[in-house]
């Protein structure tokens, strides 16, 4: 058997103030192209957390003392091999875009950083991703607040912030699940009664059909990779009223059997603010490998009530 301990209560946001005082710290840098009238705000900063040490002050003025000799000789300057074009720009920039669904897409630049791990921290939820060869990640994120703030972390602690405004966030309902290592959790939802398999089963499964839809993001090419799944409902765009059943399964895997597991729940739904829960899981041991936990305890069923 599997047990669930309630581990711990917070706020979820903590993210968001560090955040908000990396801004307050290091101001907004402009983009090039100064866009009126856009939906979003972007930074082009290469953030280096790390201080600076090991500084020398140089002068042109010879110490006190020094006996020099200067002569006067003819000069030829040679030509700098060096262009700027041939110079590479290592700077970590990201952009932020609202778009349908109540999400912000990421578009992170780090011309440095080519197939390299990188984690994206947002309102109490951090995913890991991996860069492309050229340094580049595009990553649509369900958002968790309306004025959406997105912190991004290379291991090299280069990273840098990017923020766009979430205006339909209050027309729907979401809730999250997220965890670290090689465990794979599933959000399921049955909307309106429905069950396993009918219309309205909601999964991260590519063929479930349903009003909401479960987004997976992981990246399994790092085996302490923090993974997230979220569920998001257009609760102020249907005329259907019931209740939605939310359910969480998790697979015995050899990687995950006999040991516990931390997780966190984030909720947001009508209109209220984001709340979190920190949760262990105690898998069952080995010898139960291959089954299914289902954990129908971990969220409050939604309620709709049409419009």
């Amino acid at each position: 058997m599997f047990v669930i301990k309630n581990y711990v209560t917070t706020g979820g946001t903590v993210v968001c103030a560090l955040a908000i005082g990396y801004l307050m710290q290091n101001g907004l840098p402009a983009w090039s192209d100064h866009a009126q009238g856009s939906d979003h705000v972007a930074i082009n900063q290469n953030a280096d957390v790390s201080e600076l040490e090991g500084i020398v002050l140089t002068s042109s003025t010879p110490a006190y003392g020094t006996h020099t000799h200067t002569t006067s000789l003819p000069r030829t300057l040679q030509p700098n091999r060096s262009t700027p074009s041939d110079r590479v720009d290592c700077s970590v920039s990201a952009r932020a875009y609202a778009v349908p669904g109540a999400a912000a897409q990421l578009r992170v630049k780090a011309p440095c950083h080519g197939n390299q791990r990188v984690e994206v921290h947002h309102s109490g939820l951090t995913v890991t991703q991996l860069t492309d060869e050229h340094g580049a990640l595009t990553l649509t994120v369900p958002a968790l607040s309306e004025y959406a703030i997105f912190l991004i972390s290379f291991e090299d602690q280069k990273g840098t912030v990017a923020t766009t405004h979430v205006p339909d966030i209050g027309q729907y309902s979401r809730v999250a699940v997220q965890w670290q290592g090689e465990a794979d959790l599933q959000i399921h939802a049955l909307e309106f009664g429905a069950s396993y398999g009918d219309v309205g089963h909601v999964s991260s499964d590519a063929d479930a059909q349903g009003t909401g839809n479960v987004v997976h993001m992981a990246q399994p090419a790092f085996a302490d990779a923090r993974n997230v799944e979220i569920y998001s409902f257009p609760a102020a765009q249907t005329d259907r009223s019931g209740s939605i059943e939310l359910t969480v399964e998790a697979e015995v895997t050899p990687e995950i059997c006999g040991r516990d597991l931390n997780i966190q729940l984030l909720d947001l739904r009508d209109g209220q603010s984001l709340q979190s829960r920190d949760l262990m899981l105690n898998f069952p041991d080995c010898s139960r490998t291959g089954e299914f936990l289902v954990l129908n305890n971990l969220f409050q069923n939604l309620t709709i009530a049409g419009n």
